[in-house]
């Protein structure tokens, strides 16, 4: 979310709202404006109500006391202003707001098991309703918008996750670079895993295809500390991550720091589980790899990389990822694809997925401006 918001801060003047859930936040009225530097861009700190979503008198009074006033005092002209809303239940405020309205949504609310997908249905037909347009993240939100939620399908515009301009490369990248000093001498080669090490990472296929390669290295990037439900893969997990001699994990790192790691891979590997909701999200790491330029392997845990072929070649198995990886090993992990992905990579930005909606909003223009 914030990659988009400093993207859409280089093409217009945008303040992102960062709310912080307080027990007693419809009492307070403090806000505090923060320059963030990675990625840079301006965000407006301020206290909203625990509960605030439940009930329909509760969203009316306390979203409106605590989120419209603050908008209004930074909108000099709010029927000039576009209100982008992260969460259906901004739905009161994007209700009286004069200026353009957006929702952009960043995942299949519904399918996420703490959440009511009844409730999550009903807000968000209403609040796909009442914009200008609708931002999905996936053709298969974008889908689910249109089938469950009641969205017209000329009101979407679907808008994957992506990568940061200044990670594309001044031209392709054949080899590999330097590891960055936390994996300093991690014998090559080495095929690498980012993100978030949790419960949508397939954990048995990579110990078995990890046990199948001795000769390779794997370096993961990225938390572990969230829980995993299920007791085999979190047993997976642990073996994976602590008890594998040809693997090692450092943990997360800062976000501007990982393109350091990625195009440092031999070869990049995305082995999501087949679970929702990452099946119907849209994978950023894909974006990130995609700009390093190195080959890249994936399960097909993700729709979206269902059609990504040839930039990255899908594998089923732990015996599928194995073979894929003694192929790769015998062309010394060129596949040849290089230029096609560094090109592919080039409109793959959140500059890109800024200027995509901005024109997508223009066309909207008159039923705005008339309401205003």
């Amino acid at each position: 979310m914030k990659e988009f918001v400093s993207a859409l801060s280089r093409q217009e003047e945008t303040l992102g709202w960062a709310p912080e859930r307080r027990w007693f936040g419809s009492l307070e009225r403090w806000h505090r404006v923060e320059d963030i530097s990675d990625p840079p861009m301006r965000v407006c700190r301020y206290p909203l109500q625990r509960g605030y979503h439940l009930g329909a008198l509760g969203r009316y009074a306390l979203i409106r006391r605590a989120l419209l006033p603050r908008l209004l005092a930074f909108s000099p002209d709010p029927a000039a202003a576009t209100l982008v809303c992260t969460s259906p239940y901004h739905y009161p405020v994007a209700e009286v707001w004069k200026g353009p309205r957006i929702y952009y949504t960043t995942d299949m609310l519904c399918e996420y098991p703490e959440n009511d997908r009844a409730e999550i249905v009903r807000v968000e037909r209403i609040i796909a309703g009442m914009v200008d347009l609708v931002c999905a993240n996936s053709r298969r939100n974008a889908d689910y918008l249109v089938r469950e939620a009641s969205c017209p399908p000329g009101k979407i515009v679907v808008a994957p996750n992506a990568t940061r301009e200044r990670d594309i490369l001044p031209e392709p990248a054949r080899r590999p670079g330097d590891l960055p000093a936390a994996a300093a001498g991690l014998p090559r080669p080495v095929a690498g895993v980012i993100g978030n090490m949790a419960a949508n990472v397939d954990w048995r296929l990579l110990q078995d295809a990890i046990a199948a390669t001795p000769w390779l290295h794997w370096l993961f990037v990225g938390p572990a500390t969230d829980p995993i439900p299920d007791p085999a893969a979190e047993r997976a997990r642990k073996r994976v991550l602590s008890e594998l001699p040809n693997v090692r994990a450092i943990g997360p790192r800062p976000y501007g720091t990982r393109v350091s790691y990625v195009r440092a891979f031999d070869v990049a590997v995305m082995p999501y589980q087949l679970r929702e909701p990452t099946f119907s999200g849209s994978s950023a790491r894909f974006y990130d790899h995609l700009a390093a330029c190195r080959p890249i392997l994936a399960t097909r845990g993700v729709e979206e990389l269902l059609h990504k072929e040839p930039l990255l070649r899908l594998v089923d198995s732990a015996d599928e990822l194995v073979a894929a990886l003694d192929l790769l090993r015998s062309r010394e992990f060129d596949d040849g694809l290089q230029e096609l992905r560094w090109t592919a990579s080039r409109s793959e930005t959140w500059d890109a997925r800024a200027r995509q909606m901005r024109t997508r909003l223009a066309d909207t223009a008159g039923a705005w401006e008339q309401r205003a």
